[in-house]
């Protein structure tokens, strides 16, 4: 039983990075037309759900050297699709805000996105998704534990609000 627990764990590690890595390289793919990248919008969606952060958190929130985001906020903001101003208090702080070019982009974005997913989730049930997302979930959880220097919670059940 433990060695094909340990298969299976091995077997769905690989899976995992593999529907990632090709997610990414398909969504990539469909993004192009629209004239941004998969890293450019993960960007934008993050700030579209906190507006106003100072970069540097949204550095740390997107687990991102802050260079690299830098450069992104760069493109995005010579594309015309962020700002970034001088916060009010401490103004060594850059808070970056999406223009409405960036809003119309989002919602542009919306329909690619939701088709894509559509065909990727092609002959996946809903009782399939939920299942999988609260493994995934859970996995998160621990992995967030162990990150933190804790021990995963065994057995308890993640509040994912997917019931």
């Amino acid at each position: 039983m433990e060695s094909e627990i340990r298969h299976w764990g091995l077997r769905l590690g690989y899976l995992i990075h593999d529907v990632s890595r090709l997610r990414r390289v398909n969504f990539d793919r469909e993004l192009s037309p629209l004239g941004i990248t998969r890293s450019q919008w993960w960007v934008l969606a993050f700030i579209s759900r906190n507006n106003g952060l100072p970069q540097t958190q949204l550095a740390n929130e997107l687990d991102v050297g802050k260079v690299a985001l830098g450069s992104l906020i760069d493109r995005l903001q010579e594309g015309g699709f962020v700002t970034r101003e001088a916060d009010a208090k401490d103004r060594r702080v850059k808070r970056v805000f999406l223009t409405k070019k960036a809003h119309k982009l989002m919602s542009d974005i919306e329909p690619v996105s939701s088709e894509f997913n559509s065909r990727i989730l092609e002959g996946v049930s809903l009782e399939e998704m939920k299942n999988t997302s609260r493994m995934l979930a859970k996995m998160k959880e621990n992995l967030v534990a162990l990150s933190n220097g804790n021990r995963p919670k065994g057995g308890a059940e993640s509040d994912d609000g997917l019931d």
